[in-house]
């Protein structure tokens, strides 16, 4: 037997899985992080942006319009050139006229003359300026005004953004974090639940809250596992003792007459050890060969190989059990049917039935085919006492003999209408019993039959 993982590589394991839980916290909560940062981030830089823009657009908005009431004043005559020298304010105004140039503040004699009628921005003792200029008579007037109010206002939301981005980046990391941990939570729990089930206690299983959410949906594919892992053991634990029974049978039969005949020679009949010898380790092989091939059968390793005509297979045995038995075999209700599948297999089940048939029988079996709605049916009958109805599952399982077939004898190592059922199995159909018309009992196998 193979022994399991000692309790370093099952440390190990736990360790690993732990890592790995805690990493997919780690990952869900960066990349929401750098989600939400970049969200942010691009946010804010289009949010200054925007400030800025609105900001610019305002001052340009209202210099115009000053402009337009300064530059009607001049075509007007109500505006003096000694207005606007005597202006004193924020905004610096130039009126230049020929040769002649106004202005309020000398800082606008450094006012340049925009290329067209957007304002243009400028630079003028170290202080950023918005410029704008309409054409008046036979000159041109400029105003300019500073752009710190704007700037400031645009440093003061930079600095906020720049603050409070980062903080509120951790803050939903942090968030993240905790949901992240708390979702998963109940996923860890299972898996601690599951990963201290061992052989010993297979019957425990994951408990749901029956919310039926992906969590209790979860726990409830968990305890499907779980019981078809616990069915599969305890099978398998009945099968290996069972098995072991079998099996332990004819050596301690052969081993038996080996002694005597050591101990009593004179006693010995000529060639009985012999004969024992064959005939034990004849069943000893049919036991092997037998569980082997549910051993291949559990492993799904049978797969369909052609068309198998199952009225020539029941034909053949019709005529192997007249060769073999004195029991009136009746094949007169075999019809034409065909399967998908595996001869040799087919054949296996084919011959187990109709053996189990001639055991059973008084005096009549009969075998029959035919195709219904698409499923190809073979049954094979005999006219014994049949097969109690609380019965007709258990007698499908392994190692299984009722109380009428113990004998070895006559009723075999248990294993023939187990093989038939998972043959069956494979070949995706299935094998029930009836009552037969004879009074006996009716085994009937079911196929998927092929078209045309």
């Amino acid at each position: 037997m193979r022994s399991g993982p000692g309790p370093g590589a099952r440390e190990r394991g736990s360790t690993t899985r732990r890592r790995g839980g805690a990493s997919i916290r780690v990952r869900i909560t960066i990349w929401a992080t750098l989600v939400v940062a970049a969200v942010l981030g691009i946010g804010a830089v289009v949010v200054v942006g925007l400030l800025a823009r609105s900001l610019e657009s305002g001052v340009a908005t209202r210099m115009e319009s000053e402009l337009t009431s300064i530059a009607e004043g001049l075509e007007q005559g109500l505006v003096a050139s000694a207005w606007i020298a005597e202006r004193d304010d924020d905004v610096l105004i130039a009126w230049r006229s020929g040769t002649t140039t106004v202005v309020n503040d000398e800082n606008a004699l450094a006012l340049p003359t925009p290329p067209g009628e957007e304002p243009v921005r400028t630079e003028i003792d170290g202080q950023s300026m918005l410029v704008v200029a309409e054409q008046v008579d036979d000159g041109m007037l400029l105003l300019g005004a500073s752009l710190a109010g704007a700037e400031a206002a645009v440093a003061t939301a930079t600095t906020l953004l720049a603050v409070s981005v980062p903080l509120g980046v951790v803050l939903i990391g942090l968030v993240v974090w905790a949901v992240a941990t708390r979702a998963l939570a109940p996923v860890e729990r299972i898996r601690r639940q599951v990963e201290e089930i061992d052989a010993e206690g297979l019957d425990r299983r994951v408990p749901a809250d029956g919310s039926g959410d992906e969590i209790d949906r979860l726990a409830g594919t968990m305890n499907r596992m779980l019981d078809r892992v616990e069915q599969g053991y305890r099978a398998r634990q009945r099968f290996v003792g069972d098995a072991s029974h079998e099996l332990r049978s004819p050596l301690a039969t052969m081993r038996q007459y080996a002694e005597l005949t050591r101990a009593h020679p004179e006693a010995a009949q000529p060639g009985e050890l012999a004969e024992v010898v064959v005939e034990e380790g004849a069943r000893m092989q049919q036991i092997l060969e037998s569980l082997l091939l549910l051993a291949r059968l559990d492993e799904n390793a049978v797969r369909g190989s052609g068309s198998v005509d199952l009225d020539d297979l029941a034909l053949e045995h019709a005529a192997r059990a007249r060769a073999s038995s004195a029991v009136h075999v009746d094949a007169r209700a075999i019809e034409p049917a065909r399967v998908d599948g595996d001869r040799r297999l087919l054949a296996r089940a084919v011959t187990n039935l109709v053996d189990n048939a001639l055991r059973h029988a008084r005096e009549r079996v009969a075998i029959g085919v035919r195709v219904v709605d698409g499923r190809a049916l073979l049954w094979v009958d005999d006219d014994g006492s049949g097969v109690p109805h609380a019965e007709r599952e258990r007698v499908f399982e392994r190692f299984v003999r009722l109380d009428e077939a113990r004998s070895r004898d006559a009723g075999g190592a248990g294993l023939g209408l187990a093989l038939v059922r998972e043959i069956a199995l494979a070949h995706g159909g299935t094998v029930r019993i009836d009552d037969a018309p004879a009074g006996g009992a009716r085994f009937v196998i079911e196929l998927p039959a092929e078209e045309g």
